[in-house]
């Protein structure tokens, strides 16, 4: 069997798509649907269902599926302890995160890791989602609730806080905010909750009863922005407002406090080139620790 076209079909299964396999392989779409059906004929058996919507595997597929990540598995495991004897740091790793400390932390802080290693290819995707590792849809995940399923490396990484924030100049056209009833009549700048993708990032509900007029925005550096620019009250990461001396912090007796974790996979995580990105991650969150938290 080849394993090469076992890759990609396992590629397929788990984006459900050949589009979004040849993608993320780097391969053409018709490469990847001509592999696909040449290792159905090898097998002699029909493995992917494909339609307009996309794909889904056959009882062989599942079958072939589950088999073919156990192989894949010991491939990375061997991998990792040759990898690990080098002293070169080498390779793509793929680091997925929430976009508030995406962008607000590992985006500078992961770039002078990069700059440090000629070899090493580091990507950052900061993004309000989920990441799955057993996909392969990054090698370290960032995650604001610990895991409770599968084969994973979790280490917890910090708390962190969210306070109410306005800007100068906003807080200049309006009377003074004193207690929660004052925040009646105000725009509160807020996440779409269509796209809060984890319970833990439910905090704008607290305020549901006292701001009924709302603008809606789906990444946090949106939110930032719109409170920079005096349009309203926004719920803001503490750690992330310190570089705006312009927002002013509000009621300080509300505050939410989440935690992130730091997740890997133990296919991967003992090669060098993960293990590097973690432990560097983990000690620059811990040298900017005291930002995380606002009392």
């Amino acid at each position: 069997m080849d394993w090469d076209r076992v890759r990609i079909f396992l590629e397929v299964a788990r984006s459900g798509q050949i589009l979004g396999a040849a993608k993320k392989l780097g391969l053409n779409h018709a490469t990847v649907a001509r592999q696909l059906s040449a290792l159905e004929r090898e097998m002699k058996t029909r493995l992917v269902k494909r339609d307009t919507t996309g794909c889904t595997l056959t009882r062989s597929g599942e079958a072939l599926m589950a088999t073919a990540e156990k192989v894949e598995s010991e491939f990375l495991r061997v991998g990792s302890q040759l990898a690990s004897t080098s002293d070169r740091v080498t390779g793509t790793v793929r680091v997925g995160a929430p976009d508030g400390i995406g962008n607000y932390l590992l985006a500078e802080q992961l770039g002078a890791l990069a700059a440090m290693h000629p070899e090493l290819i580091v990507q950052l995707v900061p993004l309000p989602r989920t990441f799955s590792l057993s996909k392969r849809e990054a090698d370290i995940a960032i995650m604001v609730e610990r895991p409770k399923e599968g084969r994973l490396i979790t280490t917890k990484l910090t708390d962190y806080s969210l306070s109410l924030y306005a800007s100068k100049q906003y807080l200049d056209r309006y009377p003074p905010i004193q207690s929660e009833a004052d925040l009646a009549g105000h725009l509160f700048i807020t996440q779409v909750s269509d796209f809060v993708y984890s319970r833990a990032l439910d905090y704008s509900s607290y305020f549901d009863t006292v701001m009924s007029r709302r603008y809606e925005c789906g990444s946090v550096v949106g939110q930032v922005e719109a409170v920079r620019a005096g349009h309203g009250i926004g719920i803001l990461h503490d750690y992330a407002t310190r570089r705006y001396p312009e927002l002013r912090r509000l009621l300080p007796e509300i505050r939410f406090v989440r935690t992130y974790w730091l997740v890997s996979h133990p296919d991967t995580h003992a090669t060098r080139r993960v293990r590097e990105v973690h432990r560097y991650i983990a000690a620059r969150v811990r040298a900017e620790r005291r930002h995380f938290m606002i009392e």
